[in-house]
């Protein structure tokens, strides 16, 4: 098992969960405050992170201006990304529909692979890619 499986459960688990969390709080907090609530949240989730591993003696954390840079442009579309999930449930979005978006995104990431990262153009990728295309569209034919 590739040494990254874990952390590939873990995540898949979690952002799972938040998406569900996140339909349940979308009736119960308007777009704005309930995103600002995720994104404290998970800010300060990190900084217990960080002050366990200088506590603990495994600091690791290196930066650099282009480090930051992406940071900062995956934090707005983080951010941007919650609200828009927020508005998606407040809009009578079903929850089911969450998978179809984020294999959207998968297939853009995939695209992002292929042509700037120099990953390989497998016939099985590109049949994901657009089978999540057409998932998306099937979606939005069901009404």
């Amino acid at each position: 098992m590739p040494s990254w499986f874990l952390y590939a459960v873990g995540a898949a688990l979690l952002y799972g969960l938040h998406q569900i969390f996140t339909k349940l709080a979308s009736d119960r907090i308007s777009d704005g405050l309930g995103g600002m609530v995720v994104e404290i949240t998970a800010a300060l989730t990190i900084l217990l992170y960080l002050a366990w591993l200088r506590l603990g003696g495994t600091w690791n954390q290196t930066y650099s201006a282009g480090g930051v840079f992406y940071s900062v442009l995956t934090g707005i579309c983080v951010g941007a990304g919650t609200i828009f999930f927020f508005l998606l449930f407040q809009k009578g979005g079903p929850l089911s529909v969450v998978p179809m978006v984020l294999a959207g995104g998968a297939a853009i990431m995939a695209v992002a692979g292929i042509l700037f990262f120099k990953e390989s153009a497998s016939p099985g990728r590109l049949l994901g890619i657009v089978l999540s295309l057409l998932g998306l569209y099937l979606l939005r034919m069901r009404g």
